[in-house]
């Protein structure tokens, strides 16, 4: 069996410093974690953080682009995966909408969006996730398009669109839960894109 070299080593101890930083931030939000809390939750010394990262911005950032890259990753197989544009399309609006109003990931990036106004690597990510969506989205409207399954003269504009308004209903389903729930989010995103695709919504029926 082959021994694990250090640099393995090493990427395998990142990659459990970034998992941990990614629960206290979820715990403790971006502004109040410290590097002592991570530290605690694993039961390392700070200086073993510091080794791989100088500093507490430079984990959270890290901590942030792994998630992006695994969500942009997912989104990419989602718009290229099998099946007609109409599938495509309802498999990334279920992707995008959180799967609880505890839904990690949406909580991570409402914490980022507000780090963002004051961080310029924080911004950075963020428009990176921002755009990741909105290729996703544009390329099923485009692709669907192309086939003669959808009518959608600006695919780009209406990626737009859908994806403010999800954004809106989003922050005020996790909010608010009482007020708007899933399943009537799911309802207005597949309303939403059967405009912008040219299909009547009872198309998403099927899928």
């Amino acid at each position: 069996m082959r021994s694990t070299t250090r640099a393995e080593q090493a990427d395998q101890r990142r990659a459990e410093l970034l998992e941990a930083t990614r629960k206290v931030v979820l715990e403790r939000g971006l502004a109040h974690t410290r590097i002592a809390d991570i530290a605690k939750s694993i039961n390392v010394s700070g200086g073993l953080i510091h080794y791989h990262f100088a500093t507490k911005d430079e984990l959270i950032t890290a901590m942030l682009r792994a998630t992006l890259d695994i969500e942009s990753a997912r989104l990419q197989e989602l718009a290229e995966g099998p099946g007609t544009a109409t599938e495509r399309l309802d498999r990334v609006l279920r992707y995008y909408i959180p799967e609880s109003r505890s839904d990690q990931s949406w909580l991570l990036w409402i914490d980022a969006w507000n780090t963002a106004l004051r961080e310029p690597a924080v911004n950075e990510i963020m428009l990176e996730l921002e755009t990741a969506w909105l290729d996703a989205l544009a390329q099923v409207l485009s692709a669907g398009t192309q086939a003669g399954e959808f009518t959608c003269d600006d695919p780009a504009g209406a990626a737009e669109r859908i994806d403010a308004m999800l954004d809106g209903l989003i922050i005020r389903y996790t909010l608010h839960p009482t007020v708007l729930n899933r399943s009537r989010l799911l309802t207005h995103a597949r309303t939403a894109a059967a405009r912008e695709a040219g299909i009547p919504v009872e198309a998403f029926a099927g899928v």
